[in-house]
């Protein structure tokens, strides 16, 4: 090509690009140009693709691999040498990821929809240049989370790499592509590359979790099968296995597995919303759907009535349980889950599945099989007396009328369904609906009082109800009403059966988010008036904030922050930890200083607007630990008398300054652990602020709020004075305190046991018999209850999942393994092998927060960054399963037994969670609600045609980003198009190999 055809082209190109031609004249101008200036499709995409003086930012239509910005980040790239020539410097895009994004799944539609690859030869170029590509993206993704980068960047970076991870499910899926590597049609290595690029690039995809399963099981099941064994290699490997006598080769599929029938026990969906519930409500609607649809093949009624049936298991169960040590506060939550979330998760059922059987049909068979001994009705109630039930008779009726409400049943047939007549009605305001009740809070502050009261009811119109407070929550977040905010969180902050039933219908981050942005970004109004409003409201709004991290044990990520400089996050890292002096900026101790003497001088004009001006409420609620530490210097030392110090702890009781108390309890807790020899002080300091007459009254604004801080720090307080009593036994001041905050311990809810549950599952020996006794004796109940399926009448096997959580922590989650596989074995050679399985797969699929939050997060679903998850964390027993798994071929020959045993739980639990990650869509890809940002999109292949045309799919996604690529653009020929037709227009008929074959030859 000469440089006057090239500048042609150049010219000829850009000016396509201002003036937008439609289809059918770009062609004519096209064959126009081309029969002047004949040119090669590879130098014709190499011109039209590459940056130019004009625009080297972004390209706003499909991009090649060449010029992607994703090669800016990889530095050293390995694998992906082939596409660059190491004595060239590549001009790339400084921001290609949309661009990326859209011709990738465009891409993916074209091969889904059979399209391409049409031949074998097609097939390699395919194969070999998606294997570049994420190979490239895995080497620039050490990048994605650097907090340095703007979070618009990474969004994109997230996006374009999962739209490349649907890209790589539909090429790997391509029969055509399979068979080239079964026959060995690659070039020699292409396998063990297609492998590390693999196991490299799921790395980045934490936020996908259905598509990595999909990538997951190629690469570990599907790539070892159809990958053609070099017999070169074969032969030296069986020369070293000999010669080291050991096995080598960790196949899974090697080893023989025997067929067991599957049964869908009881037990199974019992043990997943035990685990479900056994902390913090772990609660994602398509999550739980999907778990239901795997499980029973989709089968609606199955799925609808094993709902119903396990919902009233657990409430049971926690009921019944003799070890229960929580038992009210589990009581509500699972109660308020049947009530009020079990009959929206059958609607959801409903429009989905039904008909051809309705949903009155399912909840007529589920209660049919619910223990009448357990849940009776009015008329076996009155029938015996004597009887001595658990529950009301209301049980049954309140979860007929809530299911009743949301149009699953009539209310002519609830009589039927009873045997009785029922003793109730549907709620005088009928059904509520969120958006409603949203607005007449808008209207009403007030009313929001009223909806918080309402959120303990059981009558199937608490979902609303919560949404709605969300809704509001975040709504006066955005308008900075802090005003409005104080008494909501205040009052929410009072009980935790509020926040239990919020994480019902929402996550941690849609309710928390909004809230610490606000507190992140307060500031002082220029004409602020008074400050200690300022103070209050603050206060009011952190308590809550601290209230949910405390109560769920609750980390930055589960609430949303993304910046480990935001005060929310210092405060909780270090907010109960005291300063060095040196470390304190000059502005920090004045601020100190002048807190001491609003505190503390007796001659100062107290905590005025002058102190509260200088020190704003972040700045203060950092400095509380070092102004405890300063008060127990001065009194220690007899500069502070008891006088002046219970004069100035009645300042710290006043509400706009309690919530302080939380980072200030917390200090001098941690302090009676490192310095005994100011017990006397620190206690004095306790006692006067725990028994503040001006906040023991039980009715005051004070008392709430006090009451509400002792929840929170009663747990960590109590351990720090049960270990000075041990020390001093003697001492009288101790017990008073721990009377005191009795009635605010067990008030968390993470999942965790308190000693004396633990030392009644541990008390054999120091060998943890005891803990490993009482797994096994678990099982054994779950599997003779899952082993009786008709029996109406017989209670649920006691349960909790703590056990499995404690057990993990205390003997390892591989030890815990053990003890699963083993009675995997034993009750599988009593014939109970189907049970047994349900069981044990039960327990490995069981979700808990570690893992939830590995899933798709809000961050992710709007667009923001998510820190990085832990690197450093305990192993799981799904990896530890995944481990043993890949050691079962070299353990056969020693035990096959016992790895046919490991294997055949690995491919039930893997069935179940690659099924649950995501409903499969008619082309057999994903749903796509698994993708950041993308929305309801429908399926993949869907989500490919609507990219090219129209204004489906992506293009509604996108409104407010092609909003304002219009305003970049200058709306020139029409720049809607970035969503819509233009991808069309510059694809044309190329498919998938034209594009990534001319990309492949670049070098």
């Amino acid at each position: 090509m000469t440089m006057s055809a090239a500048k042609s082209w150049t010219q000829f190109l850009s000016l396509c690009l201002l003036k937008r031609p439609d289809e059918e004249e770009f062609a004519n101008y096209l064959q126009l140009q081309h029969n002047a200036h004949p040119i090669s499709p590879l130098q014709l995409c190499d011109l039209f693709l590459r940056p130019t003086e004009h625009n080297a930012y972004s390209l706003d239509v499909q991009i090649l691999l060449r010029y992607s910005t994703f090669g800016s980040h990889a530095n050293a790239l390995q694998g992906a040498d082939a596409i660059e020539n190491k004595n060239l410097v590549t001009k790339r895009w400084k921001s290609s990821y949309y661009s990326d994004e859209m011709i990738i799944y465009k891409m993916a539609r074209i091969i889904t929809s059979g399209g391409t690859p049409e031949s074998t030869q097609q097939a390699v170029e395919l194969l070999l240049v998606s294997i570049q590509w994420i190979e490239l993206v895995a080497h620039s993704g050490q990048n994605v989370n650097d907090m340095l980068m703007p979070t618009s960047i990474q969004t994109e970076i997230r996006d374009a790499t999962t739209a490349l991870a649907t890209l790589m499910v539909a090429v790997i899926d391509n029969a055509t592509v399979q068979q080239a590597i079964m026959k060995g049609n690659t070039p020699k290595g292409t396998g063990n590359r297609l492998s590390r690029a693999l196991a490299n690039f799921i790395s980045l995809l934490q936020h996908a979790p259905a598509i990595v399963e999909r990538l997951q099981v190629f690469h570990t099941q599907t790539l070892v099968t159809i990958q053609p064994v070099d017999k070169k290699e074969m032969t030296a490997s069986k020369e070293i296995d000999e010669m080291l006598g050991q096995g080598i080769e960790l196949v899974p599929d090697d080893v023989t597995v025997s067929d067991i029938p599957i049964v869908q026990s009881r037990a199974g969906l019992y043990i997943y919303f035990n685990a479900l519930l056994v902390g913090r409500p772990l609660m994602d609607d398509s999550q739980i759907i999907n778990y239901l649809q795997t499980r029973y093949a989709g089968d609606a009624q199955y799925m609808a009535e094993a709902l119903i049936i396990a919902a009233f298991d657990v409430l049971a169960n926690v009921t019944w349980r003799k070890d229960n040590n929580d038992k009210e506060q589990s009581k509500f939550v699972f109660q308020s889950f049947l009530m009020n979330k079990v009959p929206l998760l059958i609607a959801q059922l409903y429009e989905t599945y039904f008909p051809p059987v309705t949903s009155e049909v399912c909840i007529g068979n589920a209660l049919a099989q619910v223990s009448t001994n357990l849940f009776p009705t009015f008329f076996s109630l009155g029938a015996d007396s004597s009887y001595d039930n658990m529950f009301s008779g209301s049980v049954r009726q309140d979860f007929c009328f809530a299911c009743c409400l949301h149009g699953l049943l009539e209310e002519s047939s609830i009589e039927t369904l009873l045997g009785d007549v029922p003793m109730s009605s549907l709620p005088a305001a009928g059904k509520h609906n969120k958006e409603s009740l949203f607005q007449q809070c808008l209207s009403d502050p007030e009313k929001s009082d009223a909806l918080i009261e309402e959120l303990e009811n059981m009558d199937g119109n608490v979902g609303a109800v919560s949404q709605a407070i969300t809704m509001f929550i975040r709504q006066l977040c955005r308008n900075k009403d802090t005003m409005s905010l104080k008494s909501l969180c205040a009052k929410l902050a009072r009980k935790g059966a509020y926040l239990d039933v919020m994480l019902l219908f929402d996550k941690p981050q849609t309710i928390l988010q909004p809230l610490c942005e606000l507190l992140d970004s307060w500031s002082y109004e220029e004409d602020q008036g008074e400050y200690q409003p300022v103070y209050e409201e603050f206060g009011s709004i952190l308590l809550l904030v601290l209230a949910f991290v405390y109560r769920y044990d609750l980390s930055i990520i589960d609430i949303g922050i993304n910046s480990t400089s935001s005060f929310v996050s210092k405060l909780l890292k270090q907010g109960g930890l005291s300063r060095l002096s040196d470390s304190l900026s000059q502005t920090e101790k004045n601020q100190l200083h002048g807190w001491i003497i609003g505190l503390f001088d007796n001659e100062s004009s107290g905590l005025g607007d002058e102190l509260m001006s200088t020190c704003p409420p972040r700045d203060f609620y950092l400095l509380v630990p070092n102004l405890f530490q300063e008060i127990i210097l001065a009194f220690s030392n007899n500069y502070l008398s008891e006088e002046s110090l219970k004069g100035g702890l009645e300042y710290l009781a006043e509400p706009f300054l309690l919530p302080a108390l939380i980072p200030g309890i917390n200090w001098l807790s941690s302090h009676l652990w490192e310095s005994r020899g100011d017990a006397n002080a620190v206690l004095q300091i306790l006692s006067t602020l725990v028994n503040n007459p001006n906040t023991s009254s039980g009715t005051s604004e004070a008392s709430h709020l006090l009451n509400s801080v002792l929840n929170i720090i009663a747990k960590s307080l109590e351990h720090s004075l049960r270990w000075l009593q041990r020390g001093e036994p003697t001492r009288q001041d101790i017990e008073p305190l721990l009377k005191t905050i009795r009635p605010n311990m067990g008030w968390e809810r993470r999942g965790a046991s308190d000693h004396i549950e633990l030392e009644s599952w541990t008390k054999a020996d120091n060998n943890h018999v005891g803990m490993t006794a009482i797994l096994r004796t678990t099982i054994l109940g779950l599997v003779q209850w899952a082993l009786n399926p008709g029996a109406v009448n017989v209670n649920p096997t006691a349960y909790t999942h703590r056990q499995i959580l404690v057990g993990n922590r205390i003997l390892t989650a591989k030890k815990v393994l053990s003890i699963i596989i083993d009675e995997v074995k034993g009750q599988t050679d009593l014939g109970n092998g189907g049970a047994i399985i349900d069981v044990a797969t039960a327990l490995i699929c069981a979700p808990d927060t570690a893992s939830w939050e590995q899933g798709p997060n809000l961050n992710t679903a709007m667009g923001m960054n998510p820190l990085p998850l832990p690197l450093q964390r305990r192993m799981t027993l799904r990896e530890a399963l995944k481990t043993a798994t890949e050691q079962a071929a070299k353990a056969a020959k020693e035990d096959p037994a016992h790895a046919e045993h490991v294997v055949r739980l690995y491919r039930s639990v893997e069935a179940q969670l690659v099924s649950q990650a995501g409903i499969m869509g008619h082309d057999g890809l994903p749903v796509l609600d698994v993708l950041p940002g993308m929305g309801d999109l429908g399926t993949i292949g869907a989500v490919g045609g609507d990219l090219g045309g129209g204004d489906a799919g992506m293009g509604n996604v996108l409104d407010a980003e092609n909003d304002l690529m219009s305003g970049l653009l200058g709306n020139v020929g029409g720049a809607d198009g970035m969503g819509g037709d233009l991808g069309d227009g510059m694809v044309g008929d190329m498919d998938a190999s034209d594009l990534f074959g001319d990309a492949m030859d670049f070098s």
